[in-house]
């Protein structure tokens, strides 16, 4: 670890020492795992994961999320939250993050006096400022502190801290929940977030790392991978045996993003008028 990363680490440790006994939103993904990972060596049994479980997370974020817990040492709680109880979140109007992230803390601060903590932690990095996240609105509502903003890390700093703890997560690719994947205006089910994890776990098959399932109006699903693989995905052979495996999921219309693969393009399609009304930068 070179000293620029050291100096990073320490600042990390040292703001989670001051947050005291916490809760680390943890979701299997590469930042929340460092959080974890810091707070577990920061505070030992005063720190605690807890990973959210809902029709819109991937059995296989769960799974990950239950291992690397494992593989860390720090305590872990699964929590259920019922996101798809409220029609505010169903609706899918382009703030839906905003009321899944309010559920998920909402659920959690209930749990802290039982945890023996004080404060929930996200994995929220300082890349995470630039972008239309209406989860950190919830946040701020509910005194979520972000050790990695607070301690500057970008995310090639949390990569590269992974990468030095030995953590499997440090190259893993980003991945959102399901809901993500449905266009705002779609309604939010559970039969299309199943549908929609199906058809991820297909192209998987395939050797595809990085892909997305994006569904449209229509039942049409648009498929984004890195566009070195369109051509290949495109090919009668592997072609024919997707369509007949996505009509089979009951999509009705099947296409390929020619712009390739790209994270967070869902949100090309939210006014801007509803961006500005969650934007929580000052």
């Amino acid at each position: 670890m070179n000293a620029e990363l050291t100096a990073k680490r320490d600042r990390l440790l040292s703001v989670l020492h001051e947050i005291g006994p916490c809760a680390v939103a943890l979701s299997g993904g590469i930042d929340s795992t460092v959080v974890a990972r810091a707070a577990h060596e920061a505070l030992g049994l005063l720190a605690v994961a807890v990973t959210a479980d809902s029709p819109s997370v991937a059995r296989t974020e769960l799974d990950d999320a239950r291992r690397l817990a494992s593989m860390i040492g720090i305590r872990h709680e699964v929590v259920a939250t019922n996101e798809f109880e409220d029609p505010d979140y169903r609706r899918n109007d382009g703030s839906r993050c905003y009321h899944c992230k309010d559920e998920l803390y909402s659920r959690v601060e209930i749990l802290l006096p039982r945890l023996g903590v004080t404060t929930i932690c996200s994995g929220a990095n300082l890349d995470d400022a630039g972008d239309y996240r209406p989860g950190l609105k919830a946040a701020a509502e509910h005194g979520v502190r972000h050790p990695l903003q607070e301690a500057g890390f970008t995310k090639a700093d949390v990569r590269a801290l992974a990468q030095a703890w030995d953590l499997p997560t440090w190259d893993k690719p980003a991945s959102p929940c399901l809901s993500s994947r449905l266009a705002p205006g779609v309604a939010v089910t559970v039969e299309r977030t199943g549908r929609i994890e199906s058809a991820e776990a297909y192209l998987r098959t395939l050797g595809l790392r990085e892909c997305r399932v994006r569904l449209h109006e229509g039942e049409l699903a648009r498929i984004e991978v890195p566009s070195g693989e369109i051509l290949r995905l495109a090919s009668p052979p592997i072609r024919d045996a997707l369509v007949k495996q996505f009509r089979q999921l009951g999509f009705k219309f099947i296409t390929i993003d020619l712009e390739g693969f790209r994270s967070g393009s869902m949100n090309e399609l939210i006014p801007l008028t509803l961006k500005q009304a969650y934007e929580t930068r000052p």
